[in-house]
């Protein structure tokens, strides 16, 4: 069978831990690029769930990139599972 080129663009750093995920899985993107392919085209559908996870929402990510920058700053509490209890418990 004659093997064509297809180019895809992405972002650079998804394309990265792409690779780094095929690696790690024993193969190269050619390769999960031609199983997603045939499995699509014997399924003809998309071989996975699309949605968008609410993890993700802006909301989330803002509060996510909040709590980043406040241990950045030093600005955490650090208690032990104890300490916890006992304030619960008051």
């Amino acid at each position: 069978m004659a093997q064509v080129l297809v180019n895809i663009r992405m972002d650079e750093d998804l394309k990265k831990a792409m690779e780094r995920t095929c690696q790690t899985l024993g193969m190269n993107m050619t390769t999960a690029f031609t199983i997603f392919a045939k499995k699509m085209s014997r399924e003809q559908r998309i071989p996975f769930e699309v949605s968008v996870d609410p993890f993700y929402s802006d909301t989330n990510m803002a509060a996510i990139d909040e709590a980043i920058g406040q241990i950045e700053r030093g600005q955490v509490v650090i208690k032990t599972i104890e300490e916890l209890e006992a304030m619960e418990n008051g």
